[in-house]
């Protein structure tokens, strides 16, 4: 397995800084979605709609530097960038990143940290949101939901983390290889 290198920790700090001012813009968003969906009943589909926003910066870190915890550290330093710029959460984002991170961190571990292609991503979305929705299911009260909503709440965070935590992680990856900033990833 690869070791860390300078060349690592920074590059990984660079997109956490990136995915943390992303994060931190996403937040009046969920602010404004979670009141439009209010009137409807349906407030916690703003979370499950924008997570894969919030989870981006672990598969994006794993999937780009190939290293056994660059998801999780990816993850937890964005979220650090979003709490000092303010986000809406406070400190308690420092804990959401860790779990993000650790969720990203389970799909890339299961594949001994040897593949890097769609299989991965899929398995790093679905680990990710059973991780995530299952820290939901204590921390936000999700447990009080019952069986049907939890299930269309589930379905559509795996959507969204698909889609940008593996969609737009793979064409990221794609872009950066083919302006070489990416030597060795294919």
């Amino acid at each position: 397995m690869k070791a860390w290198h300078i060349r690592d920790i920074i590059l990984v700090t660079i997109l956490a800084i990136f995915m943390g001012v992303i994060f931190w813009v996403i937040n009046p968003v969920y602010t404004l979605l979670a009141a439009a969906l209010a009137p409807f009943g349906l407030q916690p589909l703003a979370n499950e709609l924008l997570l894969g926003i919030w989870v981006m910066a672990g598969p994006l870190a794993g999937f780009i530097i190939r290293i056994p915890g660059a998801a999780t550290l990816g993850e937890f330093l964005g979220a650090v960038v979003e709490m000092f710029l303010g986000g809406i959460w406070g400190a308690s984002t420092l804990i959401s990143g860790a779990v993000q991170g650790l969720g990203a961190e389970i799909g890339f571990a299961a594949t001994r940290y040897k593949r890097y292609d769609w299989v991965t991503l899929v398995l790093t979305a679905l680990t990710t949101t059973i991780v995530t929705f299952t820290w939901d299911l204590v921390r936000s009260g999700y447990s009080a939901y019952h069986f049907g909503f939890l299930i269309l709440l589930f379905a559509v965070r795996f959507c969204s983390v698909f889609l940008f935590g593996g969609v737009l992680t793979k064409l990221i990856t794609n872009l950066l290889a083919r302006a070489h900033v990416l030597p060795n990833v294919k």
